[in-house]
């Protein structure tokens, strides 16, 4: 007897064995089959959904839930185009806040301010705390001087603006988050992926210096699993800085590594060890990404997050132990690192079916296509950065370069891999709708930004569902519907393949299935 018969739906299964059905049947968290396999099969309860499209549960191959979660309950001081008006939100919020207290607002962003705040104009409103202004980005922030004042020299800027390590040295005296108020905190932020059909993700790094939240904090998944408070299926990066140097057999190849050796694909199930997270440099919004030519209107090109050296030596080591990495890298000039690191590892251990990442790849240019057609990565990008930060990023990249922010159909056309993501909470997590910018390829203006890149709707509901599962190496399992994979499954109001495209964002998700579960 099936546990669930899905009836009467437009089930698009992602699967080119079986494209689509009308019916699903469901049996201990599993599809069995559909259509006719399972059309005199007995079920506990069955399910008319009225005509409903049915698709594979979405999967977000990179987000920060911990960060999410922590930023829904936080104070923000954004939107805000005024610099009185943050420091007014500043003050209100202090108050509830215990002198010497440490005091967290998020949705910082100096670019939309009239003038520029400093440590100075948050002295005046800090009523003796410790105020950490969050930039947007996550690369960022703007300090006042009571932490300014536990800094190093060399990181401590006066003005209190503190951009990638000078901002993670920042963090380093932040009192860490208890394992309770992180654990509610992803709970928080994963049911709201739930509700937007997503049904697994990749939380992209635990245990680094600029997205960490406590020494520790892997263990609040844990406990959210545990506590039954975790209503997706979650793959944990692990940041490369908590690796520590290792003394093994000279033949296992490994010099670093976290405690017992553990690595990607460690753990079963709901939660589970996934990439090494290695960052090379910075951000777009902070303009910290490193480029090969400098942001339009300024001298500067962003940052690497280390000397190259540093940077190859870390891939280079991740890959001899085992692990599939995840390399951070927004500006051309850092995916030139990663590259070239990436070659030397796999020419001297080759691992073709590593499956490698590059998280982001916001700035691609043409003659590193090919590059990463012949490594075999897969791009792991955010289509959302082009809906709400396109303006900014097609102008400071200049009518040169905006043709190779956030590609879709370059990679393609080059055999590379594209899986979809959102940076919760940098952007909106939305799948359907990144699926709808993936193929508009237009800013909140309605610039068109790299309008040749656009794909089409089944190629952007691929990246979210089939690419992204096999991102995470969960293909087996997830990605499509087809007997024997999770019946992760999500209802939809619409059909994202048959509606106007400026429509898709705008489907309504009626409800998503964990191992046919639709109760969160």
């Amino acid at each position: 007897m099936l546990c669930t018969r899905i009836t009467n739906a437009r089930i698009i299964t992602m699967d080119p064995a079986g494209p689509a059905a009308r019916e699903l049947g469901i049996w201990r968290g599993r599809v069995v089959g559909l259509d006719e396999d399972v059309a005199g099969l007995s079920a506990r309860r069955t399910l008319d959904l009225g005509g409903a499209t049915v698709l594979p549960g979405f999967i977000d191959a990179h987000v920060h839930l911990a960060w999410a979660g922590l930023k829904a309950e936080a104070p923000s001081v954004a939107p805000s185009r005024r610099a009185d008006d943050v420091l007014r939100v500043v003050a209100e919020a202090v108050a509830e806040a215990p002198v010497g207290g440490w005091v967290d607002f998020g949705g910082y962003d100096q670019r939309t301010l009239d003038r520029p705040l400093t440590a100075t104009d948050l002295d005046a409103v800090s009523a003796g705390r410790k105020v950490y202004l969050g930039h947007l980005s996550g690369h960022a922030c703007l300090v006042n001087s009571a932490i300014l004042d536990g800094l190093p020299a060399d990181v401590a800027r006066a003005d209190g603006f503190l951009a990638e390590g000078a901002m993670g040295a920042a963090l380093k005296t932040r009192p860490p988050h208890s394992l309770t108020e992180l654990a509610s905190a992803i709970e928080r932020a994963a049911r709201t992926c739930r509700a937007e059909g997503i049904t697994g993700c990749a939380e992209a790094g635990v245990g680094g210096r600029l997205i960490g939240h406590s020494p520790i904090e892997a263990a609040a998944y844990q406990l959210a699993h545990e506590s039954g408070r975790l209503p997706l299926r979650v793959q944990l990066m692990v940041a490369a800085d908590a690796l520590h140097t290792v003394k093994a057999a000279d033949e296992d190849a490994t010099s670093r590594a976290i405690d017992l050796g553990l690595r990607s694909r460690f753990g079963e199930g709901t939660l589970s060890l996934g990439a090494l997270k290695i960052f090379t440099d910075g951000g777009m919004m902070a303009r910290t990404a490193a480029l090969t030519s400098p942001y339009l209107g300024s001298d500067g090109s962003g940052q690497l997050m280390y000397e190259a050296e540093v940077l190859e030596s870390t891939i280079v080591a991740g890959h001899l132990a085992g692990w599939q990495l995840a390399v951070h890298a927004i500006g051309d000039r850092a995916l030139d690192v990663a590259l070239d690191a990436l070659e030397k590892a796999q020419k001297l251990s080759p691992r073709p079916e590593a499956r490698h990442r590059i998280e982001h790849a916001g700035l691609v240019r043409p003659d590193q296509l090919p590059r990463l057609a012949a490594l075999g990565v897969t791009v792991v990008i955010q289509p959302s950065f082009l809906r709400y930060y396109g303006d900014d990023y097609a102008t400071v990249m200049g009518e040169d370069r905006a043709d190779w922010l956030y590609r879709g159909r370059g990679f393609l056309d080059h055999g590379i891999r594209v899986a979809g993501s959102s940076d919760r909470p940098v952007a909106n997590g939305a799948p359907l709708r990144a699926v709808q910018f993936m193929v508009e390829r237009a800013s909140e203006s309605g610039r068109l930004i790299g309008p040749g890149e656009a794909l089409t709707v089944e190629e952007a509901l691929r990246a979210y569902t089939t690419e992204a599962a096999r991102a995470c190496h969960w293909e087996t399992d997830a990605g499509s519907l087809a007997p024997g994979k999770r019946a992760d499954l999500v209802v939809l109001g619409d059909d994202p393949r048959r509606v106007e495209v400026s429509r898709i964002g705008e489907i309504e998700v009626v409800r998503t299935f964990v191992e046919g579960d639709d109760t969160f």
